[in-house]
């Protein structure tokens, strides 16, 4: 009876643990996508490229790293416009079109995006303003009312001098 409990503990213990670890089974046999090109030159930049553009969909991955069907879809374009001879700066052109200047890392300098790059800048400008002159507005200031009091600080200020 003993030796009957203890097997099925174990196996009790080993189905939530195979359990535990369905949730990443997808990940495990998820497929790599394999690009061929006619040259290394291609293969290259299509590796820059990946590595340098943002998958809209995730959250702040690039399209090399991530596996969202958008980012497949991305990186099935990319490689036809590569495939096509064109450059570069057309493949990221024709996709800031569709996706906007977010699908880059470093977006162009440009009235849209020009709070982005001075943004922050400004707000430190901003905040260090507002204690300087939070810090001139509450400086003491000595205020005396009565006579005998005037005399007094005057008396003490000569003292110093």
């Amino acid at each position: 009876m003993k030796v009957l409990m203890r097997t099925f503990s174990l196996k009790g213990v080993l189905l939530i643990v195979l359990m535990g670890c369905l949730p990443f089974l997808p990940q495990a046999f998820a497929a790599i996508d394999v690009y061929k090109f006619e040259d290394e030159g291609k293969s290259k930049r299509f590796s820059a490229l990946m590595n340098e553009l943002r998958c809209p969909k995730c959250q702040n991955q690039n399209l090399a790293d991530s596996n969202a069907g958008l980012a497949k879809d991305l990186k099935d374009r990319a490689y036809e416009l590569i495939q096509d001879g064109q450059s570069n700066d057309e493949v990221v052109t024709y996709l800031v079109e569709r996706y906007g200047d977010f699908i880059t890392y470093r977006p162009p300098l440009r009235l849209g995006t020009l709070m982005l790059w001075f943004g922050p800048l400004s707000l430190f400008v901003l905040v260090f303003l507002i204690f300087v002159m939070r810090g001139r507005a509450s400086a003491a200031t000595l205020v005396v009312e009565d006579e005998l009091d005037q005399d007094r600080l005057k008396n003490i200020l000569d003292e110093d001098n």
